[in-house]
């Protein structure tokens, strides 16, 4: 992600958050409703806007909890009520985004109860129609300057790289997998949390905490949670039904 990005999205995030202080919570409150039920309801023109809904929610309810405090006018009970307001809405604010996280492994329930599911996915043989043959990642080092410059990585620290002119990523691996056709680039997350995935032509990144990369196909990384779980896509993952080029 490039900093003019980085500082965009800081801009509008402290916006946001400004625009709703000054709102009456009576106002400010119906729209954060209204975000959590789109991303509850799964709105398909929504879903590709996730991430964007998340900080959204996230920084709109500290605008909220800040314009309900306003309202107290100075109460001595107004602290003690925006605390309590703080702690419900943040709770169930960690409820919603557990479920979204989770609700691709639920979905997948039915597909995990076959004892043999790792190797029909790698079969080089099979139905078309039903048999999806992944590509095994090949991971390369990035500490050796060659595969670097081959593929515009380099790394300017020890948890640190630069992709092209203007995109750093923080708290990776000196480790990379690039994508058949070199859109994708998996970067494995510090200490094994999980893995980072660059979108060369939206200048995206993915950062998926407790999944790893398990093979390539069409050039769309699929991803794993275990040995005993089946990949998934990353539009799957990511809550899309279908992956828009």
């Amino acid at each position: 992600m490039s900093l003019a990005t980085l500082w965009r999205r800081w801009l509008a995030a402290i916006a946001w958050t400004c625009l709703l202080a000054f709102l009456p919570w009576w106002t400010g409150l119906p729209l954060l409703l209204g975000l959590a039920v789109a991303q509850l309801a799964r709105v398909p023109r929504l879903l590709r806007h996730g991430a964007i809904l998340r900080r959204a929610l996230r920084w709109g309810l500290a605008g909220v909890l800040v314009a309900g405090y306003r309202a107290f006018d100075g109460h001595p009970s107004g602290v003690t009520l925006t605390l309590l307001a703080a702690l419900a809405g943040f709770s169930l604010l960690v409820l919603l985004e557990s479920w979204q996280d989770h609700k691709p492994l639920r979905s997948a329930s039915l597909a995990a109860a076959s004892p043999a599911w790792n190797e029909i996915a790698l079969a080089p043989i099979g139905p078309s129609a039903t048999l999806i043959e992944l590509q095994s990642p090949v991971w390369m080092a990035l500490d050796d300057p060659a595969n670097g410059a081959a593929n515009n990585i380099a790394m300017v620290g020890r948890r640190r790289c630069r992709i092209g002119a203007n995109t750093l990523i923080d708290h990776i691996e000196p480790q990379a997998s690039v994508a058949p056709g070199q859109r994708w680039i998996a970067l494995p997350i510090a200490a094994g949390r999980g893995v980072l995935l660059y979108d060369r032509v939206r200048d995206r990144q993915y950062r998926l905490r407790g999944w790893r990369l398990y093979g390539w196909h069409a050039g769309e990384a699929w991803l794993s949670r275990g040995e005993d779980k089946p990949p998934l896509a990353l539009s799957h993952v990511l809550g899309q039904d279908q992956w828009e080029e």
